[in-house]
């Protein structure tokens, strides 16, 4: 039976944290309610920014806590989302003058306890903002009301908002800029094993030697759609394509390539998966400016992948490319 290396069956996150801030000592952790921020940000920095979610997906989101992107991170229970005292305190605790913008994922108990923590900021006289993030194209369809799911590109956002942070943007633009992020990013992950329930030990589900479960989602849900494995090539040539139908704009513009581990696939499968789009998105006629790969939003240790692409702007390759000491970052060649 599979295992995860916890002290006990359903371990909150207080011990990793301890960790991660013994390796990293400019971190700060509050206990009481647990969130991890920092006191190294920029002076220019006008406006706080604020993330959190369930335990699980590390290093998202205590991993990009630092200089250049979060200033603090709220952290939940294993795929549990952070209770609304955890982000009012943690986004009291760093606001600026400028106020706090909230990156939030697009699952409803986030929304709603970010939402919870915004309104009582605002009664506090703190100005606040929300990004929501939704890219994951899985779940895009008209018959559901929640609409994608957000993955992957949370750290898109994440990373260029940190960079335009840092160089003294307002609140209304820096919610403005990671809409716009958010809008023109999708994703899509797959798998072919199941992550290990924190509780029974057990995979979350099961699937043949010969299937893999399409469209799978960060918290262990089953895709909408289990198949045949296909050749590497074709598999990640159906992945993009997914990707590009959902993803608005100018098709000139170029691309942000992010390929994205779920927490048990190895960085030899990661390039070799990199390679096969770079080379796909460019047969295509696609100009990819930027690329980054590793394991960036796990599903605890899921055996899978997911793509990510983000159409750019004019000055988003920029921020993108703007130094962070957020330790869970891996600095993107130009």
């Amino acid at each position: 039976m599979p295992a995860l290396f916890l002290l006990e069956p359903g371990q909150g996150p207080e011990v990793s944290l301890q960790g991660l801030v013994r390796r990293n000592p400019w971190l700060r952790l509050t206990t009481d309610p647990l969130f991890v921020h920092h006191d190294r940000g920029a002076p220019t920095r006008r406006v706080a920014l604020v993330s959190g979610g369930g335990s699980g997906h590390e290093p998202m989101h205590v991993g990009f806590v630092g200089m250049g992107m979060l200033d603090a991170a709220v952290p939940g229970k294993i795929f549990a989302s952070p209770h609304n005292r955890q982000v009012y305190e943690a986004s009291k605790a760093v606001a600026r003058d400028g106020g706090v913008l909230h990156i939030v994922k697009n699952y409803t108990g986030d929304k709603i306890n970010f939402g919870i923590a915004a309104e009582r900021l605002a009664a506090d006289g703190i100005e606040v903002d929300r990004v929501l993030v939704d890219d994951d194209v899985a779940t895009e369809s008209d018959e559901t009301a929640t609409g994608r799911r957000g993955t992957a590109a949370t750290i898109v956002v994440e990373k260029i908002l940190g960079a335009a942070a840092d160089r003294g943007d307002s609140l209304t633009s820096l919610a403005a800029l990671g809409r716009e992020v958010a809008e023109h990013s999708r994703s899509i992950a797959v798998a072919t094993e199941a992550l290990t329930s924190p509780n029974s030990g057990t995979r979350a589900f099961e699937l043949a030697a010969d299937q893999l479960e399409y469209g799978v989602g960060i918290h262990g849900e089953r895709a909408s759609t289990s198949i045949t494995r296909p050749p590497l090539a074709e598999l990640v040539d159906r992945m993009l394509t997914d990707i590009l139908t959902s993803l608005p704009g100018d098709h000139r513009k170029p691309l942000l390539l992010l390929i994205n581990g779920l927490g048990a696939t190895t960085e030899l499968e990661l390039c070799t998966v990199l390679e096969l789009a770079a080379r796909t998105l460019t047969a295509r006629g696609h100009e990819v400016s930027s690329i980054q790969v590793g394991t960036f939003v796990a599903a605890l240790d899921m055996r899978g992948f997911s793509i990510t692409l983000t159409r750019l702007a004019d000055g988003w390759l920029d921020l993108w490319h703007a130094p962070t000491g957020a330790p869970a970052w891996k600095d993107v060649a130009r």
